[in-house]
This record gives C-alpha cells, structure tokens and sequence, in this order.
C-alpha cells in the first residue's frame, strides 16, 4: 500500500519553530515533486511549498516565503516542512502531497495526499 504519513505537527507559540516530516512507503517517491498544503478552518486549500522530483527547484507560497523552507531526503523517502517565525495565521491541517508532474502537484491535483497534521500557532 503506498503511503504519505505526516508528523511533527503541534501547539506552539507565536515566533517558535516547527519541523513537519511526511514519509512515503509502499515505493520510492525519488522521482515525484512533493510538497506541502494547508486548510485552516472554513478556508480553502493553499499551497505552502513544493520541490521538484531532483531537490533542485523549490517554491513557496507568497505568506510563508523566507520563513519556511522545504527539503527532501532520499535515502529515507521523506520530504520536510521547516516552519520558522510561525504565526497564528499559520494555523491549520498541513497535508503533503507527490506527484509525477510538479505541474499536478501545483494544480492540487496529486496522485498521493497524506492525512494531515495538525499546526496550532497561539499568540
């Protein structure tokens, strides 16, 4: 059975750090772009991050830019979220995502979602 697990979500304050991990298993995810999403509440989906199948590329969205940086590790088929400088507007369920095409990753349209952690920023 192919996989996405998140964890490292939690309560935190405002200005403190977190570092989310999402593990895949049942194959290799080295030549999918992966990212990481968002929902808050009665809120619509947003992209936080994404990196390309090689590591090469990353993204982020607008509000999280020069805060949280995203990476990858291959040997342990696992992709990481560090989320410095968090705020309570950072709270949400933060789901991580692969697909074959960073395009369908980008779209929300991915072949593999995660079930989501949950990251509570109080102020």
């Amino acid at each position: 059975q192919v996989q996405l697990v998140e964890s490292g979500g939690g309560l935190v304050q405002a200005g403190d750090s977190l570092r989310l991990s999402c593990v895949g298993s049942g194959r290799t995810f080295s030549r999918d772009a992966m990212g990481w999403f968002r929902q808050a509440p009665g809120q619509e989906r947003e992209f936080v991050a994404g990196i390309n199948w090689s590591g090469g590329r990353t993204y982020y969205g607008d509000s999280v830019k020069g805060r949280f940086s995203i990476s990858r590790d291959y040997a342990k088929n696992t992709m990481y979220l560090q989320m410095n400088s968090l705020k309570p507007e950072d709270t949400a369920v933060y789901y991580c995502a692969a697909d074959q095409l960073y395009s369908g990753l980008r779209s929300g349209r991915s072949d593999y979602w995660g079930q989501g952690t949950q990251v509570t920023v109080s102020s």
